[in-house]
């Protein structure tokens, strides 16, 4: 039962890019790696994209709620400085969860997760995974070259990728810079992701707008579906719906799954440093 929590958890957020859950300090072992990554001689060439969804600085914070319990909190913060290194603009990107209250007693969490990403490609240079759940521990450091398309993982292992190809916390900051402002009911976007030595092709599909109610006031919002896997957390493909602000920050709002063992909700509670006005309603 605890794993079908703890699935949901890191499938949950992922997905809605919000599972990168306190902020890191830049460690130099990072930046020697992004650094020697960078200065590869280019096979291929990166794109160029638009972004003006976020900004150095931003700080997204969330409370999360199991059931009626409020269980845990979590942060999304680009750090305040973009790095240089080798010649490429680069935003670093920390998130981090944990747990709070009864559910910190029963099972705690620490995860923090982390993503170097280009700020004129936005694509991840490296992402680093530290997970601490429930006493379960296990750390992930991925080092992508979109030059020769390929990603190494460590241990003598490399994985070839498909042009484009995004971490589990750089997915989400490349999703809020896609213009939505013609998506219309059941469109399908689709981001591949390289998760667990494997791509992974997240499919989400619009519902519709509406206007919605949270800590921070009433905003309007695009609803959005990801499609899931039913049976094994969810019930129904459509268990798991996320809201994002319906304006250029694109920021999510709100996450709500039902789940085999109850339901889960992610609701937000602080907004800094945004990058545009929000969609807020007085």
């Amino acid at each position: 039962m605890k794993n079908s929590v703890k699935t949901l958890i890191l499938k949950t957020v992922a997905v809605s890019g919000v599972l990168a859950l306190c902020s890191a300090t830049y460690t130099s072992d990072a930046y020697y790696t992004v650094n020697s990554t960078i200065s590869n001689s280019p096979t291929y060439d990166l794109p160029t994209k638009t972004n003006t969804a976020f900004k150095e600085g931003e700080l997204l914070t969330y409370r999360m709620h199991y059931g009626l319990i409020n269980a845990g909190v979590a942060i999304l913060e680009v750090k305040p400085d973009v790095l240089d290194i080798s010649g490429r603009k680069v935003y670093h990107i920390v998130g981090t969860g944990y747990t709070t209250g009864t559910t910190d007693w029963f099972f705690k969490v620490r995860d923090k997760y982390e993503t170097y990403m280009d700020k004129d490609a936005l694509l991840p240079w490296m992402f680093v995974r530290n997970v601490n759940e429930g006493g379960f521990k296990f750390s992930q450091n991925y080092a992508f070259n979109h030059y020769t398309r390929k990603v190494d993982v460590g241990g003598g292992e490399k994985f070839d990728i498909p042009s484009g190809v995004q971490d589990m916390v750089s997915a989400f900051y490349s999703a809020r810079s896609l213009d939505l402002s013609n998506a219309k009911e059941n469109d399908l976007f689709t981001l591949n992701c390289f998760l667990d030595k494997e791509i992974w092709p997240l499919k989400i599909k619009f519902i519709g707008r509406e206007t919605i109610e949270t800590d921070l006031g009433k905003f309007k919002a695009l609803r959005f579906r990801p499609i899931v896997q039913k049976g094994r957390v969810f019930k129904k493909e459509e268990d798991l719906n996320v809201w994002i602000s319906d304006d250029d920050n694109h920021i999510v709002l709100r996450c709500q799954a039902n789940v085999l063992v109850g339901s889960i909700k992610m609701d937000i509670t602080s907004a800094k440093n945004l990058a545009n006005a929000p969609a807020k309603i007085d």
